[in-house]
Order: structure tokens, then sequence, then C-alpha cells
């Protein structure tokens, strides 16, 4: 079931292929926060790496000044981070996951990520991907020895190369800005869903009326999405 917060809808499902979900999400409309992870790794470890994130983003002060919200966001993931790079050491058990964050604030967003999961944003009826995917074959699209379209099929597509519980020595977010106009519509997702849908599909959706969290999710798994798939829309009214 998607969840109603205030400016925002949320949903997700394991999809009918997977036994567990292990995607997470959270919306925070209290300090403008919200997130979605695509955990992976062994048996226990993709659902831990999702939430132990998640968590580390809920456990954020409610009180907490807007001038000091983006960097308690970075220091919560990247403690996240070290958190789960421990669990790997100690169980020799991967324990990695997606990060995509978006903060509102004011006239303003933040969108922070690392890995492929994304944050779009419909204004004016144009879709914008807000992120940049950190995947094998974005490397080879951006070098130019592979095209969008023949990306988009690649058998190496499942290739991240970057992550949070990641091998990475110096873990950090991706970050870009913007301003924020009445009537911009963000959507946060695992690639789940975009492995099931284009971007016409998605736009076109994003801007009806209603829970378009939802009705996102029911069209891929209409579609028999072979992955969990979560997303997250809100609205700038």
């Amino acid at each position: 079931m998607a969840i109603l917060s205030e400016y925002s809808y949320s949903a997700t499902d394991k999809g009918p292929f997977r036994s567990e979900n292990q995607d997470a999400l959270i919306c925070r409309p209290d300090i403008g926060v919200y997130a979605v992870a695509d955990g992976a790794g062994g048996h226990t470890g993709g659902k831990l790496a999702s939430t132990t994130v998640m968590d580390a983003i809920a456990r954020l002060p409610a009180g907490i000044p807007v001038d000091q919200r983006l960097a308690a966001i970075r220091h919560a993931v990247g403690d996240a981070h070290k958190r789960l790079r421990k669990f790997a050491d100690e169980n020799g058990e991967g324990a990695v996951t997606t990060v995509v964050v978006l903060l509102l604030a004011g006239d303003y967003f933040v969108a922070l990520w690392v890995g492929d999961s994304r944050i779009y944003m419909l204004r004016k009826g144009e879709l914008i991907q807000l992120t940049h995917d950190h995947t094998l074959v974005q490397q080879m699209i951006d070098a130019g020895t592979l095209s969008p379209d023949e990306g988009k099929n690649h058998p190496q597509a499942n290739i991240i190369t970057r992550a949070a519980g990641g091998m990475e020595d110096d873990f950090q977010l991706d970050k870009r800005t913007g301003t924020v106009l009445p009537g911009d519509r963000f959507l946060l997702c695992s690639d789940g869903l975009m492995k099931t849908m284009d971007d016409d599909e998605i736009a076109f959706i994003l801007e009806q009326d209603g829970d378009v969290a939802e009705a996102l999710l029911a069209t891929a798994l209409r579609r028999r999405a072979r992955d969990n798939v979560s997303v997250v829309t809100v609205v700038r009214p």
C-alpha cells in the first residue's frame, strides 16, 4: 500500500519474482527529506544495507535547522556506510546499497546519490533525470563506447560501481542542486521501476492527480517487474 504523507506518496513491493524486498524508503516531510535505497548482497546483506541507511536518516532530529540538514544527511549516510563495512569485515558477507536522497528547503532542492537508483524532476511536462548512474554501463556510455539504447539491455547493466557499504576508500555522495518552482514534481525510485517503464510513461503517470506512487508501482507490477520496486513522489504545490 502507498503511504500518504505531506505532499508526498510512497509505495514499495518485492515484485512477483523476488522472495524478499531488499528496498527501503523513508519520507520525512517534517525536515523536507525523502530517500530510497536498493540493497544488494548475500542472504541478509541487501536488506540490512538498505534499512541501515534508512534508519540513519530516520534518526535525524525533527528540529534540525535548515542550514544543518545537508551536513547531517551526509554524516548519517556516511556513518551507515562505515557500519556496513564493519559488518562485511566481521561476517565475510557483503552488505551494500544504492541511496538517493532528496532535500527540499524553501525554494531549493538538493539531490544526493550513490549507485543506480534515481531522482527525476517533472517540470512543465518535461522529465529531467537529476542523478547520474554509478554503473559500469553508464561509464561505457560516458566514454562513447556504448549508446544509451544499447545500455538498456546490456548483460552488465546490473553492475554498480559505487554503493554505500562498498569498498571505496573515499566514500561520498554525489550532489546536484537547483531551484524549486510551484508545480514541480519529484520522483525517487529503485531500478526495478526503470526496467519496466520508459521516460514518457513515467512522466505521463507522474503528472496525474492522486496517488501517483501507487499508480507507478501498479504499472511495474502488471508488467511483471523482475526486481523489487520502490517509489517516492513529492509535489511542490
